[in-house]
């Protein structure tokens, strides 16, 4: 690289105040441009064009733009490592840097440029609007070819530093694919998502510069720290059946290569995770305990190192020894590698020391275990906090899982299987479901207990007792890690496939299938087609989710017109009845349309269920008639009297021709009745149609207590707002005749019961 070049580019980077300058523009959502007013039209156009005017002075205006998403996340990455103490970067979004010594005008664009005294970050940004699927072998093929002549160029423009390069592909909205992770692994390089760069904007909100020790952890996990002093005093032990170090240490030193395993969506690559974010306020009032009281902590902070395939740590016994003692002094020596010791108890106290000027001169005791893997610790972290401040619920249902999953009990297995798939779907960018689950302290609508307990209705799993497998599922073949694969690839394709053909309904606020009944009733669908599907000599592989899915896909577009051609009422019937039994609506309604597209298609127990509602809503709505047919009974008569007295109140009231009906039916029936007193009247023999003209007739009568509430402004006069009389009466022969009733119509009848005779006032 000639002199000239290396000016150029040395040009380009800023540090200092000029940081500090440029972190505020990059901090707003807007952009700004100043106007002379004397060029109003300039201005208006500007508007026009989706400025706003932020402020008017004197002689010109300021005016504002909401910024594109791409260079608003572009700007949030640089804001982030400029904020964590990196202390030279980019300028601007221009800067490009030669990848070919021998021809300096090949250059790459860097949108992020990061550099301190032991690192350089180069980083790459992508946005998109929403969520989506990304396709990078374009942009990493390039990287992949140019990154060499990358690092070489940044060796010249620092001949007399070395530093740790890291190349970083920061992601926004973006869900990648398998090869793209795959050339990312083999470029070594780290993948920032929205999730991640939340997350340590988070820790830096929190513990401010600090969090740079979390994010060299991350970034340069295993590689060596220059010049640290790693060896310690410390006495070599046994405790439950594992090698541990009890010393002190400064805070600084163990800053320095220790990490703490945060339950974050960051970190779900390395899971099971089990820490608390880090609470600022309690970090505050340490590092003031710390700082202005001149405090301490003289319980341990509790540590796992990892040191690789060795089977301890070097250390160096001491000369003397106590010869009665089980214990051993001497020199432990430390790894000098980030992110080799992992935090089990104490982070705040640990993190207190951070900004502190005792971090150096003070120690801290330890307690550090060998090589724990990640269940024991997950296992020693809820034991401390047994007694302490209690790990929330949802965190604790989730660590547990995670602690089940090499379970020798199969139920226990199957527990931490159902948890991971309900995290895999709320918390992985690839799924449709993506941010619409609870999981952990947030809040969602649809709950992880509603995924779990949908896939333990499912066919997927089987059944399993502690000790046995008592039936293979349609993925679960005895191996739990190779059922998660193939259960969330299936689940992806089914809920990708539904999702992208009803987009307005899955995006809409008034959402009928992003709630817990609906994620439960398609779980068990995609399950019954699945099975249904099985049987096809399409198939040739039983267990691979991509055919079975290739089959299903005829019958999911069958669930997809449902969604299409739902009714209002039918979409309010199915929202408004919860518990199990709204769950189980759901499910069979959705079964039931399906069915009647495909008849080859008969779940077990749809038909069952189908009887048995109707049967159930028979019983009820017969009921509830002939509760109606009593009150009309009563209540005409009771107010035709009231107009017509107690003589004339029949003659005047009731329409002729139903009077003679009537009374030609109470002669009938009398000749067959031997009993005086068992005799019947003419009103007795009205029937429940007759009514609604008796209301007709006398509509001043009637028509503040016969017309619905909900009907008083319709057009159509008496014979409108009467209808619903006519539906009684259908309802009420059809009945006598077995038909059965639907729920809609049961909740009909239901509703006219509750107002006429529930309704004191009518």
């Amino acid at each position: 690289m000639d002199t000239t070049t290396r000016t150029e580019l040395l040009g380009k980077l800023i540090s200092d105040k000029d940081i500090l300058t440029e972190l505020q523009l990059r901090k707003s959502e807007y952009i700004h441009q100043s106007l002379n007013n004397k060029h109003k039209e300039l201005i208006d156009d500007a508007i026009e064009n989706g400025w706003e005017l932020d402020r008017e002075f004197k002689t010109v205006s300021r005016l504002k733009k909401r910024k594109n998403h791409d260079i608003h996340f572009e700007d949030k990455v640089w804001v982030l490592f400029a904020s964590l103490g990196f202390t030279t970067l980019n300028k601007d979004r221009n800067f490009r840097i030669p990848y070919d010594k021998n021809n300096p005008s090949l250059t790459q664009q860097i949108d992020v440029l990061a550099k301190d005294d032991e690192s350089i970050l180069i980083i790459e940004c992508k946005s998109a609007r929403k969520n989506k699927k990304g396709d990078f072998k374009k942009e990493l093929d390039a990287i992949k070819g140019n990154i060499d002549g990358i690092v070489k160029s940044l060796r010249h423009l620092y001949p007399n530093d070395k530093f740790k390069y890291k190349y970083i592909f920061a992601t926004e909205n973006y869900a990648l694919s398998d090869p793209d992770i795959d050339r990312l692994s083999a470029l070594n390089a780290v993948h920032f998502d929205s999730d991640a760069i939340e997350y340590y904007s988070k820790m830096f909100d929190q513990i401010g510069l600090a969090a740079r020790y979390q994010l060299l952890g991350s970034l340069f996990a295993g590689q060596e720290i220059p010049e640290m002093d790693n060896k310690i005093p410390a006495i070599r032990g046994k405790m439950g059946g594992h090698t541990y170090y009890a010393f002190s240490i400064e805070p600084e030193k163990l800053l320095k290569i220790s990490f703490v395993l945060h339950r974050s969506k960051a970190n779900t690559n390395m899971m099971p995770t089990y820490q608390r974010i880090i609470r600022k306020n309690r970090l505050q009032s340490i590092h003031k305990f710390i700082e202005e009281e001149k405090g301490y902590f003289p319980n341990s902070i509790v540590i796992s190192i990892d040191c690789g395939k060795k089977a301890d740590l070097g250390f160096d016994p001491a000369n003397t020894q106590v010869p009665s003692s089980v214990a051993t002094a001497g020199i432990l020596h430390l790894p000098k590698k980030y992110r080799s010791a992992f935090i089990i108890d104490g982070q705040h106290r640990l993190y207190g020391y951070a900004n502190s000027s005792y971090k150096e001169s003070n120690s801290i005791p330890v307690v550090a275990f060998l090589n724990l893997d990640r269940s024991e610790q997950v296992k020693l972290f809820m034991q401390i906090n047994e007694n302490q401040k209690p790990v929330q619920k949802n965190l604790r249902v989730t660590l547990s899982a995670d602690l089940l999953w090499t379970s020798s009990d199969y139920t226990e297995q199957m527990t931490a299987l159902r948890s991971r798939v309900a995290l895999f779907l709320g918390e992985d960018r690839k799924s449709p479901l993506f941010d619409k689950i609870s999981i952990g302290e947030d809040k969602k609508i649809i709950t992880s207990a509603q995924i779990d307990i949908a896939l333990k209705r499912s066919h997927f799993l089987g059944n399993v007792t502690k000790n046995k497998i008592e039936k293979l599922g349609i993925f679960y073949k005895g191996n739990i890690d190779e059922t998660y694969e193939k259960l969330t690839l299936y689940l992806t394709l089914c809920f990708d496939y539904i999702k992208d053909n009803v987009e307005e309904i899955w995006e809409g606020r008034e959402n009928i299938i992003l709630i817990n009944k609906g994620i439960y009733a398609l779980i068990l669908i995609f399950s019954d087609l699945a099975q249904f599907v099985l049987g096809s000599e399409e198939i040739t592989d039983a267990s691979n989710p991509r055919q079975i899915f290739k089959e299903v896909q005829t019958y999911l577009d069958s669930v997809i017109h449902f969604y299409k051609e739902l009714d209002e009422e039918t979409a309010m019937d199915l929202k408004s009845t919860y518990g199990t039994n709204g769950d189980r609506k759901y499910w069979r309604t959705v079964q039931k349309y399906v069915r009647d597209q495909h008849p080859a298609f008969d779940p077990d127990g749809l038909e069952d269920y189908l009887k048995k509602e109707e049967k159930e809503f028979n019983t009820k709505a017969f009921e509830h008639i002939r509760e109606i047919e009593t009150f009309f009974k009563k209540d005409f008569k009771d107010r035709l009297i009231a107009e017509y007295g107690d003589s004339l109140w029949f003659k005047r009231g009731v329409p002729p021709k139903i009077g003679e009906e009537a009374t030609k039916l109470m002669y009938q029936k009398n000749r067959e009745i031997e009993n005086e007193s068992e005799e019947v009247t003419a009103w007795d023999c009205i029937n429940i149609i007759a009514y609604r003209e008796i209301a007709l007739k006398n509509w001043k009568v009637f028509e503040k207590h016969y017309t619905r509430p909900n009907e008083t402004k319709i057009s159509g006069g008496k014979e409108a707002k009467t209808e619903w009389m006519m539906k009684v009466e259908r309802l009420r022969n059809q009945n006598v005749h077995s038909y059965y009733v639907t729920e809609n119509e049961y909740s009909f009848i239901e509703e006219i019961h509750d107002w006429l005779i529930g309704n004191t006032e009518n």
